[in-house]
């Protein structure tokens, strides 16, 4: 039997926000190997394990994805025995500010997966203002870089950290196990140029930092990358989403963000949900009440403590209430980020909200015409808890950063309804807004969506 060999960029994303700048692709909920193997299967050059590790302990995070590479390892091996020679591309997505659990991430998959010739760190992101130059990542906030130390997301109270300058930031997160002087510096005259000869000499899961300030950095870096590793060198990545939109090299999406409102159930009113309590977030939740007709809903985190049963059953009420007289909605958990005496203390109680803002999900209306789900950890609840999707369908992007998938036709209670990922520290002031204005719009008469998801 003739083997086939395939090149399959394989993410396994700790947020389902990582799909933010590519589209026709699925997304994986579940990472059984008969599922994963559906994703070795499909016909696009890349598809996506929502691990959802950002909103776990460092134990849970190093579990999970362990659990993920043993499962791929098997599905990749029974591929094989099909004739099929799977050359995985292996990406570890994360925060574009620098959060989550890196590198324990990183060093479960070269354990499982490895030995890797090197791991590169490509925070870059430029849909969010992302950049990274002389090895110092920075945001772009009102056209001005500020080294992401310096903003909100370094005082997280899990992920924090205190330098921006990766090789620096490297050395910390790996307390001093990886020094800032081994840490590799492709600098952007490096990755805009011939770095052929240098990914080539790389060995023993050299650590290495890339910079880029524009998408043409990291498709010339990609490029480069993925020659190497045809030529059998073995590379993994913990990246932004920019990366990947260099890796799959995809056309134009199918849907036009503009015309995103073609997928509105019957141009009925939809649902806005809001988990995400950083600054950002909320300028845009105060922008959509203050710019639409939306109706605010408060999921008070302290009535939620006291009396869950009674504030989900007025919640629910008023959701109902609403879609009858044609008005949506948004759900939006107190603002600010609480304190908690430890770690266990914060992620417990994520959890116990995260619970009871899953339970109104699978309690909305049902002729809900869309849903629009503001937040990375709550976006990957709304789809494997909420919705309870196995596998989901990238549509594209209705705003950069901003993607959307649809629930499919034989969905138990929302068949064909279009679900917005709006990540918590992606878009302007006005962002929400504009996306709720987009989907509000009448859905054209005679316009056929078919189901985008498997």
């Amino acid at each position: 039997m003739k083997t086939q060999k395939i090149t399959k960029i394989v993410v396994i994303d700790d947020d389902p926000t990582g799909s933010q700048t590519v589209h026709s692709c699925l997304l994986l909920t579940r990472w059984d190997p008969a599922t994963l193997m559906e994703g070795l299967r499909d016909a696009a050059p890349l598809f996506f394990v929502l691990s959802n590790t950002r909103g776990m302990d460092a134990a849970q995070a190093a579990a999970v994805t362990r659990e993920i590479c043993v499962n791929l390892r098997q599905a990749i091996g029974e591929m094989r025995g099909e004739g099929v020679d799977i050359q995985p591309v292996i990406v570890s997505r994360s925060d574009s500010t620098l959060r989550g659990h890196y590198p324990v991430e990183t060093d479960v998959i070269a354990e499982e997966l490895g030995p890797f010739d090197a791991h590169f760190l490509v925070p870059a992101f430029f849909e969010g203002g992302r950049i990274t130059r002389d090895g110092v990542h920075y945001l772009i906030v009102d056209g001005t870089p500020v080294a992401v130390h310096e903003t909100e997301f370094a005082r997280d109270s899990v992920f924090g950290f205190s330098t921006a300058f990766l090789p620096d930031y490297v050395a910390e997160k790996t307390d001093g196990r990886v020094e800032a002087d081994q840490v590799q510096r492709f600098g952007l005259a490096d990755v805009r140029g011939d770095i052929g000869a240098r990914l080539h000499a790389l060995r023993d899961n050299a650590c290495c930092v890339v910079d880029a300030e524009e998408q043409t950095d990291l498709d010339m870096f990609a490029r480069q990358v993925l020659a190497a590793a045809g030529d059998g060198k073995r590379f993994l990545f913990r990246s932004a989403a920019s990366l990947l939109t260099a890796f799959a090299d995809l056309p134009p999406q199918p849907v036009a963000a503009a015309d995103m409102s073609r997928l509105v159930r019957d141009g009925r009113p939809g649902v806005v949900l809001v988990g995400s309590h950083v600054d950002k977030t909320s300028r845009q939740l105060k922008q959509l009440i203050e710019q639409t007709a939306v109706q605010p809903l408060h999921v008070d985190l302290d009535r939620l403590v006291r009396d869950a049963e009674g504030l989900h059953a007025e919640l629910v009420r008023q959701m109902v209430e609403a879609q009858e007289t044609g008005q949506g909605v948004v759900l939006y958990t107190s603002r600010g980020e609480r304190q908690f005496t430890t770690t266990a203390d914060r992620l417990a109680f994520g959890e116990r909200v995260s619970g009871f803002l899953m339970r109104l999900v699978r309690n909305l209306p049902p002729e809900t015409g869309f849903l629009i789900s503001k937040g990375g950890i709550t976006s990957n609840d709304t789809l494997s808890t909420g919705l309870a999707l196995r596998t989901a369908r990238v549509m594209g992007q209705i705003l950069a950063g901003c993607s959307v998938v649809v629930c499919p036709e034989d969905h138990p209670r929302y068949p064909r309804l279009p679900v917005v990922i709006f990540p918590g520290n992606v878009g302007g002031d006005d962002a929400l807004a504009e996306a709720y204005q987009i989907l509000s719009l009448q859905r054209p008469e005679g316009v056929e969506i078919k189901s985008a998801v498997a």
